[in-house]
């Protein structure tokens, strides 16, 4: 698996107790009191999300890898376990569960080196006696086994072996959907986009096909979110079928598709495609209602209600920071979303006060010691940045605390290209009436050949064309 970046650094929020015994059920802690359902995770993603926690969050440290050990403990993955007791060693050295369990150690070991004996030599007889459906029952079962206690090369690779033993296409679909939760947790996001495309190249029932499609779409649009690209990503997590429900909490939950979809469609959509394609998006619609605060925060973005949007943003950022796959990406997509506030605030006017912009894009610099009208103050520095990187086409005035737009007035370009059309129309049927007049009055001047054409009769009643740049004169 991918080795998540450290988080403790921009975690400042203070947690209470009840979010700390939220984690002993499994359930993704908030750092906020709000009205919002426990999110239940089930499968290995369980240890995954409370070791991100304890080793990001202070606060929930300790307990978070107390139920992290019990979870390496109950599946039998013995690296997990020790990993866990090391990271609680270092926040608590004292507790009795931060020393290993050497006896627990050596007793799995061995159970699970009989388990993997004994399910490889059924395997061997099973390949003997030539049975298609034992051996495919025979590589999953081994293939589980092995997830189970964390080799995941080796389950990966039973999960692959089944595929030449499938005889109905039902099991060829569970083979992949198995595969992809492998990839999933190793971080080989190409590998599940593969699987993805033979799941939905597989020829399942119709009613499997509905079923299975959710799944499919959630797994598809995590690994294009996981690969940076937050548009299609956003695009993908929209179409997520509602149907998803819990079915798919090994690798995600449906308040997991609502977060991930919202901001990466507030970081890569404008205005009107939020308005289509998320608030008015029926389907989706019923996601954000586990997360009703990502829908306020695309509501007030499109309302133009920018610092309303971010102090939601920030507000969640603790938690978020704590969340398996949004984690890494959290800093560029909030740039993102501060970046197009900051655009589209610019949007309407020509120019802007640097004071009035800092009440809503820093609020916490005015009043303070850094004015948002000097140079060194961070939201100056920020526009700068903005300017330099060619996204404002704008310059500071400092003098006078202005943000001035360098774009030109639409209307007054309207007007000259309106002109400039004008002039062109009046300039081309001036000469379409000039030459009509020429051919009316006898007076079209024709080359040698072809006043000798028409005395032989060939091409008769025809003239040369009248070039409007000819060098022809009348007076």
């Amino acid at each position: 698996m991918d080795t998540l970046p450290d988080a403790a650094g921009s975690y400042q929020a203070e947690v209470d107790a009840a979010h700390a015994a939220g984690i002993l059920d499994g359930t993704v802690p908030v750092s906020r009191p709000r009205a919002r359902a426990p999110v239940r995770v089930e499968g290995r993603t369980r240890y995954d999300r409370l070791y991100l926690i304890g080793t990001c969050s202070p606060p929930l440290a300790i307990e978070a890898l107390k139920a992290a050990i019990a979870e390496a403990k109950a599946s039998k993955d013995i690296m997990r376990y020790e990993r866990a007791v090391r990271a609680l060693a270092e926040v608590a050295p004292t507790d009795p569960e931060a020393s290993l369990d050497s006896l627990w150690v050596q007793d799995t070991q061995r159970s699970v080196a009989a388990h993997t004996e004994r399910l490889e030599n059924e395997l061997k007889g099973y390949k003997n006696n030539l049975i298609k459906e034992s051996i495919r029952m025979g590589n999953e079962d081994l293939g589980n086994h092995h997830y189970q206690t964390g080799d995941l090369a080796a389950a990966s690779k039973a999960y692959a072996r089944m595929r030449d033993y499938c005889t109905a296409p039902n099991h060829i679909t569970s083979m992949l959907f198995k595969a992809v939760n492998v990839c999933v947790e190793r971080g080989d996001w190409l590998s599940v986009q593969s699987n993805v495309h033979r799941l939905r190249n597989s020829q399942s029932k119709p009613e499997d096909e509905r079923k299975n499609e959710s799944k499919i779409s959630a797994a598809w649009a995590l690994s294009q979110m996981h690969q940076g690209a937050f548009l299609e990503a956003a695009n993908s997590f929209l179409s997520v079928p509602t149907n998803l429900g819990d079915n798919y909490n090994e690798v995600i939950t449906p308040n997991d598709v609502a977060v991930y979809g919202g901001i990466c469609a507030l970081a890569s959509m404008n205005r009107d495609e939020l308005q289509s394609n998320v608030l008015d998006n029926q389907s989706f619609r019923n996601f954000l209602e586990l997360e009703p605060h990502i829908r306020r925060a695309i509501a007030f973005f499109c309302n133009f209600k920018f610092r309303s949007c971010l102090d939601i943003l920030e507000a969640y950022r603790p938690d978020y920071l704590l969340d398996i796959h949004l984690q890494r990406f959290i800093p560029q997509l909030y740039k993102r979303i501060r970046t197009k506030s900051i655009e589209q605030y610019m949007l309407p006017f020509s120019r802007v006060t640097l004071d009035s912009m800092a009440k809503i894009f820093a609020p916490e610099v005015v009043g303070g010691e850094a004015r948002p009208t000097d140079i060194s103050s961070p939201f100056v520095q920020e526009l700068i940045g903005l300017i330099r990187d060619g996204v404002l086409d704008a310059r500071v005035d400092l003098e006078r605390g202005l943000l001035i737009s360098n774009q030109s007035d639409l209307r007054a370009e309207v007007q000259r290209t309106t002109l400039e059309n004008l002039q062109e129309f009046n300039q081309e049927a001036h000469w379409r009436l000039l030459r009509a007049a020429v051919l009316h009055s006898g007076l079209e001047v024709k080359s040698d050949k072809e006043a000798a054409g028409v005395g032989a009769g060939a091409g008769a009643g025809k003239g040369p064309r009248f070039s409007r740049g000819a060098g022809t004169v009348f007076d």
